[in-house]
């Protein structure tokens, strides 16, 4: 989940090209939404700052609510104390933009439990 439509759409892209199912939102309402309706998501990816919720407050909701998925936070600055309280949380992994895809695919094949089935550059 990326408030930008060109970052959302690039991530998904690249992780649909390499055997991941995706549904890509524009905020932390809609993905609460879908979650709400299909669990079933290994992987959550959030940014940090998004309109009218955060990807910690995010995170926190999820938690709240028992949900396991695995979850990656990234953007383009992460203070210290937004890095300590996303481990509390149980963020698996922060991503600080711009990051590499295959850094970033590395990081989803370990939290859903495989390897990407490609490479992508």
């Amino acid at each position: 989940m990326d408030d930008d439509e060109e970052s959302r759409d690039l991530l998904r892209e690249v992780l649909e090209a390499n055997g991941y199912s995706v549904e890509a939102v524009a905020d932390a309402q809609k993905a609460r939404e879908i979650l709400d309706h299909d669990g079933g998501f290994a992987v959550l990816i959030a940014d940090l700052r998004m309109p009218n919720e955060t990807g910690l407050e995010l995170i926190r909701h999820l938690r709240q609510q028992n949900r396991r998925q695995g979850i990656i936070l990234m953007s383009s600055f992460i203070s210290a104390p937004e890095r300590k309280l996303a481990k509390q949380l149980g963020a698996h992994a922060l991503l600080e933009k711009p990051f590499r895809l295959n850094e970033f695919l590395q990081t989803v094949g370990e939290l859903a439990g495989n390897s990407p089935v490609g490479t992508s550059p």
